[in-house]
This record gives C-alpha cells, sequence and structure tokens, in this order.
C-alpha cells in the first residue's frame, strides 16, 4: 500500500509517518508534503504519467490535514483530479465532523492515536476488499466541502477568557493567561502564568468541555494543564509520568499510564 501524508505540523508529520510505517510490512509512505503547492504538483504527476522517465507512483491512499501552511487542503480538490481515498487529520470536535463519517475513508482526531490510526488502515483495506479497487471508494469532495462549510457555522467555539472575582470587582483573564486549572476539596481555581489564582464556579469536567483542546489537556481528576505550563516530564513507576508545571502546583500532577503517551503526543514528541 503506497501512502502519501499531507501535514504541515513537522512535528505531527514525523509521528504520523512512523505509525503508518508501523502498521504494516506491506506500506510504504510515498512523500510527506507540508503545503497545497507541493502536494498538487505530486498528485498532477502521479496521475499524467507518461513513459520513458521516472514514474511518479500513484497513492493507493493519502492521510490529510485539512489546515495547511498556505491554506485549507480542500484547494488540493480544486487544482487536481484526486482519485484516492482520503484519510483526514483534523482538530476539528466530533460534532463538527459527522460529515466526514459519511463522506471520507475515516478521520483521525488529533492528537493521533495509534489505535485510531490502524483501525482507520483497517477500515480502508476493508473497503478494498468489499469493492475490488480504491476508485470506488473515493471522497466525494465536493459534497465534503459544501457539508464542513455548513458545519463550520455551527462548530464549537473555545472559551477565550474568564471573569473572576476580586473583591467587589469582576477581572477578566484571559484563556493564553492561563496556566492550569485545579479542583480541591470540591472548589475549583486557575492559576495564571503569573501565579496569581483565582476560584471559579465551574467544575473541571464543564471547564473541560469549553476549552481549546490544543492548549489545554485533562492531565488527571484534579488538574487540566496548558500547554506552555508544562516544563518537564520525569518518568514514573508503572510507566506514568509526573509533570514539572509553571508555577509550581502544591501537589504532584500525574499523567496515569493509559494517557501517557497521548499526552507526549498532544505535546509535541
Amino acid at each position: 500500500m503506497n501512502v502519501l501524508i499531507i501535514e504541515d505540523e513537522a512535528v505531527a508529520a514525523r509521528q504520523l509517518k512512523a505509525m503508518v510505517e508501523r502498521a504494516g510490512d506491506d506500506i510504504h509512505v510515498l512523500a510527506v508534503f507540508d503545503c497545497i503547492e507541493q502536494s498538487v504538483e505530486y498528485l498532477r504527476q502521479s496521475s499524467t504519467q507518461s513513459g520513458g522517465e521516472k514514474q511518479t507512483i500513484h497513492p493507493d491512499l493519502i492521510l490529510m490535514d485539512i489546515e495547511l501552511s498556505d491554506g485549507q487542503s480542500f484547494a488540493i480538490f480544486e487544482q487536481v483530479n484526486v482519485t484516492s481515498p482520503i484519510i483526514f487529520t483534523t482538530a476539528y470536535d466530533e460534532y463538527a465532523l459527522r460529515a466526514f463519517e459519511v463522506n471520507s475513508v475515516d478521520y483521525l482526531l488529533k492528537p493521533i492515536q495509534e489505535t485510531a490510526l490502524r483501525k482507520a488502515l483497517q477500515k480502508f483495506r476493508q473497503l478494498q476488499q468489499t469493492y475490488g479497487g480504491t476508485s470506488t471508494v473515493t471522497v466525494p469532495i465536493n459534497d465534503l466541502i459544501r457539508q464542513l462549510s455548513q458545519r463550520q457555522q455551527h462548530v464549537i467555539t473555545y472559551r477565550e477568557r474568564f471573569l473572576v472575582h476580586v473583591g467587589q470587582r469582576l477581572l477578566p483573564i484571559e484563556s493564553l493567561e492561563v496556566a492550569y486549572f485545579y479542583s480541591t476539596n470540591k472548589l475549583t481555581f486557575l492559576k495564571t502564568h503569573n501565579d496569581y489564582q483565582y476560584m471559579l464556579n465551574y467544575s473541571l469536567d464543564e471547564l473541560e468541555k469549553t476549552l481549546d483542546p490544543r492548549q489545554f489537556y485533562r492531565a488527571n481528576r484534579q488538574f487540566i494543564v496548558s500547554h506552555k505550563a508544562v516544563q518537564k516530564l520525569h518518568l514514573y513507576f508503572n510507566s506514568k509520568l509526573k509533570l514539572d508545571l509553571r508555577p509550581a502546583a502544591e501537589e504532584d500532577v500525574m499523567i496515569s499510564r493509559e494517557k501517557a503517551m497521548a499526552f507526549r503526543q498532544w505535546l509535541g514528541e
């Protein structure tokens, strides 16, 4: 199986390539591109091969991020006829992605889990066997673009600020100022990067639903941490991770063995 990867984040691209190659001895990654222009050029060459010259191998499957360095990847389909099936990789939330479940082979929500990738590849193989080839499982991309455009009007917007009580005043705190949220004695607190602390009238479960998952991660039942606050990781017994946060937390912040790999991927390792 020849796979083309289109992903503009260098770390994510390396991780995805490694996971794809581990998924089967018969899988070969043809190339990794980070922009629309390179992707279009490759796909044009692979679809207009002529004898006598070194041929560009046509991909059996494309793993494609939606947001690229030079625009949305949907622009690729406006410039070249793409006949390969697509597995989308995206940071959109599950509600906004219902259209993908119908129109694409599959989608992978970032940060990508290796088990989810393997399931998507297995789904593609099953479609190949069922339909006897790849052309019959091609994404109807015009429908996808139309449905995504409609869905984007209803995409959940993540919380950008909080109003906290300071005496008799209400003080706005931007989400980017937050180092972490934590819960203790049934109370929830916000800690800023400048080491100020404020109480909130939300549970961590409620906060988790409103925060940008690219910026914040639910470390455990007591903590939601921001990307910027994580200074160091320490390998702990039983494959757990211990976090060093800045500002320092008053108690140990642990990542369970089950979450350790996903957390490291979220950090960009």
